[in-house]
């Protein structure tokens, strides 16, 4: 990961100041870095021993980096990371370009590796997220969106990172089809268990350890699972709060729709489908040789669903 942080500081240069500053703004104020782990990680457990898992694990984190910049000015964020978002520090019109920047960057250096079906993937992953933002804009404000319309956009716009990353390392350890296949799977049932423990601290977790409000989701007439869950069990009264919440924007109405979500039970469902993604992705992976990259996959899956930030 040093290498990877080497990678993104090089290449994050640009003759333009503004560039550079809003990107290292970004890059640097936290994160996971779940995605390049991720990719080094598979590509150990591929057997990969070249150079380019540094630069690819640094792309991928290009292309989240500026979808984040995109959302964050989409969603209206102020906050991310416990830290004010680049949007709320430099404007919105800088996010938008600097994250069309790291897109093109991203770009540039996966075409150097000069591996065609590294770029297929990335230029399919980047595709589908896109789509996977539109479809999560015409979902807001909208309370007859169920579970399977919730966990498209889960799928195109947070897991196909993952899947890629994923199937990445195994496209450099030149694993046979099947296995590559095994690691892409991995990769999209992580990122889906990340999504929906991410949902669940939308409304449980602290501000201090999430680096978010509590309720950003709720304001911006996100239906995330734990509200569908409370519209499809809870009661009349408790299902048309949360309608009603999602319909305007119901910040104003948190406490309420808080309190529904727990009488319900709905954090535990949502906790466990997370659950149950997670044990899905480490069984996905069962068939690989043994190794340290093996475990540290599946200890990976298990922080996804135990974190509380």
């Amino acid at each position: 990961m040093r290498a990877v942080d080497d990678v993104i500081r090089q290449r994050l240069y640009s003759d333009v100041a503004l560039v550079r500053q809003v990107a290292e703004y970004i890059i640097q104020s936290g994160g996971k870095r779940l995605r390049p782990v991720l990719l080094l990680l598979c590509a150990g457990a591929a057997g990969y021993k070249g150079p380019h898992h540094h630069a690819l694990a640094a792309v991928v984190e290009f292309i989240h980096t500026a979808t984040l910049l995109h959302d964050d000015v989409v969603d209206e964020s102020h906050l991310r990371r416990g830290n004010a978002t680049a949007n709320s520090v430099f404007g919105n019109a800088a996010s938008v370009l600097v994250g069309d920047f790291l897109y093109s960057r991203a770009f540039q250096m996966m075409v150097s590796v000069d591996n065609m079906r590294v770029m297929q993937v990335l230029a399919d992953a980047t595709n589908i997220i896109a789509e996977g933002e539109v479809l999560q804009l015409m979902n807001c404000h909208d309370p007859e969106v169920d579970e399977g319309r919730y966990l498209q956009v889960i799928r195109y716009k947070t897991a196909k990172l993952f899947e890629a990353s994923a199937r990445l390392g195994g496209i450099l350890g030149a694993l046979p089809a099947e296995q590559e296949e095994a690691l892409a799977e991995y990769g999209m049932r992580l990122g889906t268990a990340f999504q929906l423990v991410d949902d669940v601290l939308d409304y449980s977790g602290d501000q201090a350890e999430t680096g978010k409000n509590v309720g950003d989701d709720l304001a911006e007439g996100k239906p995330t699972l734990p509200l569908i869950y409370v519209m499809a069990n809870g009661s009349a009264d408790q299902a048309a709060v949360v309608r009603r919440a999602i319909e305007q924007g119901g910040a104003g109405e948190l406490d309420a729709v808080v309190k529904a979500i727990r009488e319900t039970g709905a954090l535990d469902f949502a906790r466990r489908r997370a659950k149950a993604e997670a044990e899905a992705a480490c069984a996905a992976i069962a068939s690989l040789t043994s190794s340290i990259y093996k475990d540290s996959l599946i200890e990976l899956a298990d922080f996804a669903v135990t974190r509380n930030h």
